[in-house]
């Protein structure tokens, strides 16, 4: 599992370790690891062209150490002083003994042009908003030049604890981030500007707290939580799930609930809704009913509100059952906050940026700006465990703690459907027993690689993923 952790929790743990180490101890081991990288990513360092873009903070000592380690190993090293008065004195000294440069600013924009690595140490992990002026334009620069950037622990530009982006922010081709993760390299958009991210062991575990900010599960993590069959099993001890979705205008939602339900394991699926006929020419397994959610039998965990339309009172009766709920699509939109937050039973929301949007009351960019925070702010709001999707799906608790997001996603999966078969699969993980929390991240990490597994790069529909459901299981389980 890879943890990320907030920026007063890495300082309080630096400051722990630091006061147990030499002096400059632990820059030392940031700057070896980070000029390892930047090594590793030109292949031969001897003859190279390396412009340092240096800030005042600790993030400039890094890359003023790590340049004087390349420019040893015969690396032509030019450091652009962003802040001449302010900069790391010790760094900045080892780089000029090392036959390292400092750039005039004139030439700042030439030398960036004619280099095959960018080391950006202008902000440091606790930066806020985008970059100052005389910044941005080195960042643009870089960005359009032929050489590799490489983030000194953080893109800057970029929020180390929210993710958001609000302004001029450097794009990496990789980032080199010490100790542990920062929730902004795993959540979009700040994500999209770290490019690969490398992870360099500074001895900061021992100090650093049990509970993370952000957890991304990985696959054994997963594998862990996905249910298996015993030898006694029937279908009621792997699991029923109730799919109450579909409607005269949208049968093909119902089909493909179901199908992401049958796909996630379910040992039955039981479906209500005017699309019987639909779901049934295509899963002549499922057992439907057309006595509502109440009368349809017995159930472990429900799934309502895809492709619903506008039926309330459907809604409502699902909510009023006493297991697992999932809500999606129209559901959303239909539900009574009071009823959700007067359940006792778990409560998973799945809504999509724009949903969620609507559901706070303030304009999607909004939400897509600042996904960690809308997440939890929805799952606070409601009382219920909230997996919002997007170009990172993050899962939030309402009783706080880690909030998990999905490593798996793809944009294969914005397509119409999908959000539907996500919702069959994370509802058969409530069913066989699996906390709204684990639910619904096993679900986005097993429903982003079948999304994978059935694009291969080329336009796929949902019941493509659907299909692919159980081929992403399996290699979970391997």
């Amino acid at each position: 599992m890879r943890t990320a952790y907030s920026v007063e929790t890495v300082r309080t743990a630096e400051r722990a370790l630091m006061a147990r180490l030499p002096d400059g101890a632990l820059m030392q081991r940031a700057a070896a690891g980070l000029a390892a990288a930047c090594a590793d990513l030109l292949g031969r360092v001897y003859g190279r062209r390396v412009v340092l873009l240096v800030g005042s903070g600790d993030n400039g000592g890094d890359a003023l150490y790590a340049g004087a380690r390349l420019a040893r190993r015969g690396a032509g090293v030019a450091a652009v002083l962003l802040a001449p008065d302010r900069t790391h004195p010790g760094g900045l000294a080892a780089l000029r003994r090392a036959g390292g440069v400092v750039a005039a600013p004139a030439t700042a924009e030439d030398l960036i042009d004619r280099a095959d690595l960018v080391i950006d140490g202008i902000v440091g992990i606790g930066g806020k908003g985008g970059l100052r002026p005389d910044a941005a334009p080195l960042a643009e620069r870089a960005a359009l030049s032929r050489a590799a950037v490489v983030a000194v622990d953080l893109p800057s530009g970029v929020e180390a604890d929210s993710g958001e982006v609000r302004g001029a922010a450097v794009r990496a081709d990789l980032t080199v981030t010490f100790g542990t993760h920062k929730p902004g390299l795993l959540i979009d958009p700040a994500r999209e500007y770290a490019g690969t991210v490398r992870l360099v062991d500074i001895g900061l575990d021992p100090e650093l707290p049990a509970e993370p900010e952000l957890e991304a599960l990985q696959h054994a993590d997963v594998a862990a939580l996905l249910p298996s069959p015993a030898a006694e099993s029937d279908k009621y001890r792997r699991g029923v799930v109730g799919i109450a979705a579909g409607s005269t205008r949208y049968p093909g939602a119902a089909v493909l609930a179901v199908s992401g339900a049958l796909r996630g394991g379910a040992g039955a699926v039981r479906y209500v809704g005017p699309a019987a006929q639909a779901v049934i020419a295509r899963f002549p397994e499922t057992l439907v009913s057309d006595r509502g959610p109440h009368k349809a039998g017995r159930v472990q965990a429900w799934v309502v509100g895809p492709g619903a339309g506008d039926d309330a009172g459907t809604v409502a009766e699902v909510l009023a059952e006493d297991v697992p709920v999932l809500v999606d699509a129209d559901g959303l939109r239909l539900a009574d906050r009071g009823a959700v937050r007067a359940r006792t039973a778990p409560t998973l929301m799945t809504p999509h940026a724009g949903e969620a949007a609507a559901l706070l009351g303030v304009a999607r960019e909004e939400v897509e700006a600042a996904r960690l925070s809308a997440a939890r702010e929805l799952a606070a709001r409601y009382g219920a465990t909230v997996l919002l999707k997007g170009s990172t799906t993050l899962v939030a608790s309402p009783q706080g703690g880690p909030v998990r997001v999905n490593p798996t996603g793809t944009p294969w999966l914005a397509t119409a459907g999908s959000g539907d078969v996500l919702s069959g699969l994370a509802g058969s993980l409530l069913a066989a027993g699996l906390t709204a929390l684990d639910a619904g991240s096993a679900g986005a990490y097993l429903h982003g690689l079948a999304g994978r597994f059935a694009a291969h790069g080329a336009p796929v529909g949902a019941h493509d993923v659907a299909d692919m459901i159980p081929e992403a299981w399996r290699d979970v389980r391997d």
